[in-house]
């Protein structure tokens, strides 16, 4: 009804017109800063996510015809050029050396929740893609999502268009998310697990330990960060040089494998990715390079900041409608591939005689991300397992978007 009042009174169907670039990127721009501005300031949009908030800011203003479902800002600016800067700046943590050294055990229950992951988008996908369609890549997103986060998550997006799916599966995604979170609290005072698995951080805190010691970790991990002229020159140059290097590569390997056969076809779609290239770059950089590296500051808040204007721009395209009929759906899907990670995790830590604060975290740093685990150990109180938490967090930024990629491929997205 908006859209033809809008075209009777204006002449166009969205009071703002696509081709008014500034006016869409001033809207995007604020929507952002308040959803950053509400997480940082509030416990209810924390719990919500910023990322949700923009996404839910720009799918009222789409489907209230405020702002067009498509235009250059979001279709070539945004998808082409932020989303792949936004990637190499914040894979700068993925120093390999430092995180095999430091992670220890942690690491294995990880690796072994994000084999947990994997399994479990084959059997969601098995049980499931009959009823929806798209299915494919939207195992590809989840798995990277599920074994690093939203960086994998806007990397795989791009890589497959599953189309106006995509603002469902994030709405599922963090109410899932959010869910599990609260339900792995619950299994951290269970008598059940308590008693089934060691539990070492637990009697610490609750014989008295340093929580207080975890909380000013806390600040100091988001306390305000100094930053240059120079340091913004740097990580946009840095940035811009890994994306081209990686479209370069792709391009080459692309030509150099045909795209023939079953074998080759997936060889063709991994290899040829400029995302699996932008990872490894990135990962060398940051491996090799760790000196030059440890000198850049801002470099993650830079580009989380442009990984939430691709957020933004998931919930323009998509209906209210469509999220309503297919998130149910969506959420039994991404159900399913927790449900299977969770139990990866605590069964294989239980064979291996884990502790439950190691098996809760690294459950927790799969399927949301380096920053929801340290915030769940800070929380706890176990300070002594959030810098080995982030860094293992951190590493499924690395392989989650190969591993998204290789599902999507076997799985034909």
């Amino acid at each position: 009804m908006l859209t033809e009042l809008f075209t009777g009174w204006l002449g166009r169907p969205t009071l703002v017109a696509e081709d008014d670039t500034w006016a869409l990127l001033a809207l995007m721009c604020v929507t952002v800063a308040l959803a950053v501005w509400l997480e940082q300031r509030y416990a209810w949009a924390s719990k919500v996510s910023g990322a949700l908030i923009a996404l839910l800011v720009a799918l009222a203003a789409s489907n209230l015809a405020i702002i067009p479902n498509s235009c250059v800002l979001y279709d070539d600016i945004v998808w082409n050029f932020a989303v792949p800067m936004g990637i190499p700046l914040l894979l700068l943590q993925c120093n390999m050396k430092k995180i095999w050294r430091e992670t220890g055990r942690m690491m294995v229950i990880f690796l072994i929740g994000s084999a947990g992951t994997v399994a479990g988008a084959f059997l969601a996908y098995g049980l499931l893609n009959r009823y929806i369609p798209g299915l494919s890549g939207v195992a590809a997103m989840m798995t990277g999502s599920y074994i690093g986060g939203g960086v994998n998550f806007a990397a795989l997006a791009l890589e497959f268009d599953v189309g106006e799916i995509k603002a469902a599966a994030t709405v599922a995604d963090n109410l899932l998310m959010a869910l599990y979170f609260f339900a792995l609290l619950i299994f951290a005072g269970l008598k059940f697990f308590r008693s089934h698995y060691t539990h070492p951080h637990i009697d610490a805190v609750e014989a008295g330990g340093d929580r207080e010691g975890a909380r000013t970790q806390a600040a100091a991990y988001w306390s305000r960060k100094d930053i240059s002229l120079k340091d913004i020159a740097l990580n946009f140059a840095y940035s811009v040089v890994v994306v081209w290097a990686a479209k370069c590569i792709s391009a080459l390997v692309s030509a150099l494998i045909p795209d023939t056969g079953v074998v080759l076809h997936m060889l063709n779609t991994f290899f040829g990715s400029e995302y699996v290239w932008i990872t490894t770059v990135a990962m060398a950089a940051a491996t090799w390079g760790e000196k030059q590296v440890a000198k850049l500051h801002g470099s993650q808040e830079i580009g989380t900041y442009l990984i939430y204007l691709f957020l933004f721009v998931i919930g323009v395209p998509a209906s209210v409608s469509k999220i309503l009929t297919d998130t149910p759906l969506l959420l039994a899907f991404t159900g399913l591939m927790v449900v299977v990670n969770m139990l990866f995790c605590f069964v294989g830590g239980k064979l291996l005689h884990f502790d439950l604060e190691d098996i809760i975290l690294a459950s927790n740093a799969n399927i949301g991300g380096p920053t929801t685990a340290a915030g769940m150990a800070i929380s706890q109180g176990w300070s002594a397992l959030v810098g080995p938490v982030m860094l293992v967090g951190t590493f499924g930024y690395v392989i989650g978007t190969y591993l998204g990629i290789l599902v999507g491929t076997v799985l034909g997205a």
